[in-house]
């Protein structure tokens, strides 16, 4: 299956003089999906969380092949997914998704 989304990634930049903040940007990307599957994670919450053990391989830019670590999320499905890991197998990012993102729990 193939893979078009965005990913975003935090940045820090300067807002003026000696303060800075963090943003998300996001970049668009092309790649295949490698597996797709999906577990509940049990918890105290009546609704269950669900977490998905996807992975999908992009081809890697500059941009993402030096900055991967600051990878937040993911869209895939119409939603935005926690990046719960990434490997480099050049020229590719291998990237393992968990839970769903929201934006008001990350720090």
């Amino acid at each position: 299956m193939k893979y078009f989304g965005l990913i975003g990634f935090r940045e820090t930049r300067e807002t003026s003089p000696d303060v800075h903040t963090s943003e998300i940007v996001e970049y668009p990307y092309y790649g295949d999906v490698l597996s797709n599957g999906r577990r509940f994670s049990g918890g105290s919450e009546v609704n269950e969380n669900v977490v998905i053990n996807n992975r999908i391989s992009i081809v890697a830019d500059p941009y993402a092949r030096t900055h991967f670590w600051n990878m937040v999320y993911i869209t895939w499905q119409n939603a935005k997914w926690v990046v719960s890991e990434v490997t480099e197998e050049y020229p590719r990012l291998i990237i393992g998704l968990g839970g769903l993102y929201n934006a008001s729990e990350q720090t």
